[in-house]
């Protein structure tokens, strides 16, 4: 079983404006003419930490992919929350999609299309060949397995079929 998330390089911005906003405020606070000017320094600052990083790490958290030897699992979401699985059995094709960043931190997007409208995507999967050869593994070794129970399946069958007209 592989647990992953997206590439935690997502979160370089949101900690960049956290670091911002704390300076901004140990700096201001304090030195303001007014004791409520204070207040409402720690008040913005706080209301800009919630916006500019709890937000956008919440968003991260709740993002993730497990990879089993059966299927995949999508779920995604903070107040409503999304699961959505895909069976290996069922055979889908798998491709990698790079930008220049993706490809400087050895990430990428896994797109999943498994014949439904829209294609299933893994977005920002850090080590996205990797996953993509697993998954082709995964795929042909269910399929194989796949074929093999049928053609136990329909022997024993035949056999069943055999007695039941040899009575």
């Amino acid at each position: 079983m592989a647990a992953l998330r997206p590439h935690g390089r997502v979160l370089f911005w949101p900690t960049l404006a956290l670091l911002g906003v704390c300076t901004a405020t140990g700096y201001f606070y304090g030195n303001l003419a007014e004791p409520w000017q204070d207040s409402a320094l720690l008040g913005v600052a706080s209301a800009a930490v919630v916006l500019l990083w709890l937000l956008p790490l919440a968003s991260w958290l709740n993002r993730r992919y497990t990879i089993t030897t059966r299927r995949i699992i999508f779920r995604r979401g903070f107040f409503v929350r999304t699961r959505q699985e895909l069976l290996h059995s069922r055979g889908y094709d798998v491709s990698v999609r790079t930008t220049w960043l993706q490809t400087l931190s050895g990430s990428g997007d896994v797109i999943i299309a498994s014949g439904s409208e829209r294609p299933l995507v893994l977005k920002d999967v850090p080590n996205a060949t990797l996953v993509q050869r697993v998954l082709h593994d995964l795929i042909e070794q269910s399929q194989t397995g796949f074929d093999s129970r049928r053609r136990e399946e329909s022997a024993f069958a035949a056999d069943q079929t055999t007695i039941w007209n040899g009575r």
